[in-house]
């Protein structure tokens, strides 16, 4: 849209970019309000679509009524209205009676004392509402909305989403008086593009999606609600065209611009030396080799490497990333991996140790807990180039921290990361090469969106030997038979894990707590060796408990989930989950990762309350049947939304306001098309 003023229909000059100080009603502190809740502007208004449209053209005789529940249109007068305040309770209620020539009905407002004011018992006024059964049983009209009685009333009313304490009419009347600012606008998509995807243009879909007039002979008085409600998702459409053609835009600019940056190239010599030298006490799987190959060949090229590793839980990735760390490591360049917890820090730098030796290139530790002196020693290292690998958290790229040459940043379960962290590290070096990998499969309408400038290779093969991890719910119920199953299972030289989604019991959060039940599970498994890990201890007494569990002195941890990642124990053979339904599925298969990494045959048990409802009941059905990671991804998207899987810190598909990810997936794909069309047409 564009920002040519135009003028309503009173003759003030509107315009799309103005402040909703210019409409009627509207004064600063009102302003301020709704800027609060993300609307500034005369295009933040009409972008504000409605919920669904409500047929009130017919009329509603009271004499008729019999039930509760009921939405009527009245056109009578409100008589002997009276307005009481309710003492310490901060209500007033405006209450009366409404009468038209068939009956009458009681009517009530709550918290409207205006009304009061607005009646006038010798006029008559229309009042839309819902009947409700009063605690004595009579019925009554609560919370309508009035409107002045002409000769018809309002035939198709657009409902709006409340914003903040704007709704109803006086929401509606808000967003009408903004309509003509529609009148001018310019379509900023070609019309070519509009043909090919068989899409309205910008100013009939708005106007007809808050103004809706009828289209055909057969959207009549009677049918046009149902017809608007149904037809509305052809111009929600649109607008999500819109939304995911920016965005895709967005990101092929992006790629154009990362290919035009130069970056020092890794030659295959290099890298197949430096990857002979990595001690691997195993076979590579094909999957492996396969995108070491590709990893190879960006390093060769000179242009900066951007590549999203996705592999499922225990299919070797970190392996690979050693393998990358080693090639440009090789080359001259430093090495940063930046992992989203101590914990996984700490794994990776035991890991990457034993992969890339004790040598020059041996891996230094950088976390928030980090000792001063062995912080400042490390820092000093980064500088003048003599450490070669870091290995931390967040910390990487606080200002403190300077590289001489950073070659290559590895981002580990990078969903908790955002865009601007990652971009934090990156530009610490001269445009380094970036491999980002995770475990949580991506589902392929975000790994299409928010990852779209990223090359992508999958690790679709587990190592051989693995055995799946046979997963199951249980109820309390079922306690008891739980934990002699543990008994056994520790007796035959299992390790168990036991995690809940609490420290401490909040009366906010009905779910098991760590701190209440630990005492319990030491009674019920009196003999075995148990500890426990979670965020509030010290660095180095987290490390004493976990390598205690690495080592076999401890065969039981209650963890929270601190352990999702980062602690690999091949004797690991049971992972208990406790209040299971307060996780989400990707979680909940990163949880059931940390087993079924020894030759031993594992299990995942979720334990549930008694009563769980059938949404979770549902969810927890989806990890007990499938071992997919990406199946489980695509689930956990649709049942939760892209919002909470990519969490606050990322940017992209969880601002999405009319596209959803698993709805629109054929825009998705249509929009990455025309946005490479418009890219290589020179009109991006």
């Amino acid at each position: 849209m564009n920002r040519d003023p135009v003028a309503n229909s009173a003759g003030t000059v509107l315009s799309l970019d103005d402040s909703l100080t210019v409409l009627p009603g509207i004064g600063p502190k009102t302003a301020a309000a709704m800027a609060a809740e993300g609307f500034r502007s005369v295009r933040d208004l009409l972008l504000h679509l409605p919920r669904r449209y409500e047929d009130r053209s017919a009329l509603t005789q009271l004499g008729g009524l019999t039930a509760p529940g009921e939405w009527i249109l009245v056109r009578g007068r409100a008589r002997h209205i009276r307005t009481r305040r309710i003492r310490g309770r901060r209500l007033s209620i405006v209450d009366g009676v409404l009468s038209d020539r068939e009956g009458e009905i009681a009517v009530v407002w709550f918290n409207q004392p205006w009304i009061a004011r607005r009646l006038d018992d010798e006029r008559d006024f229309y009042f839309y509402g819902q009947v409700r059964e009063a605690k004595d049983g009579a019925l009554r009209l609560t919370n309508p909305e009035i409107e002045e009685a002409v000769d018809e009333g309002e035939r198709i009313v657009p409902v709006y989403p409340r914003i903040g304490r704007f709704g109803g009419r006086r929401l509606r009347r808000l967003i009408a008086v903004c309509l003509p600012a529609l009148q001018r606008c310019t379509d900023p998509l070609p019309s070519a593009v509009r043909l090919r995807h068989d899409l309205p243009g910008i100013r009939r879909c708005l106007q007809q999606l808050h103004a809706p007039v009828p289209e055909c002979e057969t959207e009549d008085a009677f049918s046009l609600a149902d017809a608007l409600n149904r037809r509305k998702d052809r111009y929600h459409r649109r607008l999500a065209f819109d939304e995911l053609l920016a965005f895709a835009c967005a990101i092929t600019g992006r790629r154009v611009e990362r290919l035009k940056t130069p970056a020092p190239r890794v030659t295959p010599k290099t890298a197949a030396a430096a990857a002979r030298r990595v001690r691997i006490p195993f076979n590579l799987t094909g999957a492996q080799e396969r995108v070491r190959d590709e990893i190879a060949a960006d390093l060769n090229r000179r242009v900066p490497m951007a590549r999203l590793l996705q592999g499922d839980v225990g299919s070797g990735k970190t392996v690979v990333a050693a393998l990358a760390v080693a090639m440009v490591t090789a080359a001259g360049r430093q090495v940063a991996v930046m992992a989203p917890t101590e914990l996984l820090a700490e794994q990776h730098e035991r890991t990457f140790s034993n992969y890339l030796g004790r040598g020059a290139t041996r891996p230094e530790l950088l976390v928030g807990s980090t000792p001063a002196a062995e912080r400042r020693r490390v820092l000093r290292g980064l500088a003048d180039g003599t450490i070669e690998v870091v290995i931390g958290t967040h910390a990487l790229f606080q200002e403190s921290v300077a590289y001489r040459d950073l070659g290559l940043v590895v981002v580990d379960e990078q969903h908790r990361f955002g865009v601007v962290q990652r971009s934090a590290l990156a530009a610490k070096g001269r445009h380094p090469h970036l491999l980002v990998m995770t475990a949580t499969p991506i589902p392929r309408s975000l790994a299409l969106t928010v990852y779209g400038d990223l090359d992508l290779s999958i690790i679709d093969e587990l190592p051989p030997g693995r055995r799946e991890v046979r997963t199951e719910r249980r109820s309390e119920k079922a306690r008891r038979k739980v934990f002699d199953f543990l008994r056994r299972e520790i007796a035959d030289g299992g390790r168990v894990f036991i995690v809940y989604p609490l420290i401490d019991a909040n009366d906010a959060v009905p779910a098991a707590a760590l701190a209440d039940n630990e005492q319990r599970v030491r009674r019920l498994l009196p003999d075995a060796a148990i500890g426990t890990v979670h965020g509030r201890l010290a660095r180095d007494e987290r490390e004493a408990v976990t390598a205690a569990f690495r080592d076999g002195s401890l065969e039981v941890l209650l963890a929270t989930t601190v352990v999702e990642v980062g602690i690999d124990v091949p004797e690991a053979s049971v992972m208990i989950v406790e209040s299971a339904q307060r996780f989400g599925l990707s979680q909940l298969h990163q949880l059931r990762g940390r087993v079924g990494r020894g030759s031993r045959q594992s299990w995942c048990i979720l334990m549930t309350d008694d009563r769980v409802g059938e949404p979770a009941r549902q969810r927890l059905d989806v990890i007990c049947r499938s071992h997919d990671g990406f199946e489980i991804a695509e689930a956990d998207l649709e049942q939760r939304g892209p919002g909470e899987l990519i969490g606050t810190r990322q940017w992209g598909p969880a601002g999405f306001r009319f596209a959803h990810l698993v709805r629109d997936m054929h825009l998705i794909e249509e929009t990455r098309r025309t946005a490479a069309e418009l890219q290589a047409d020179g009109r991006l």
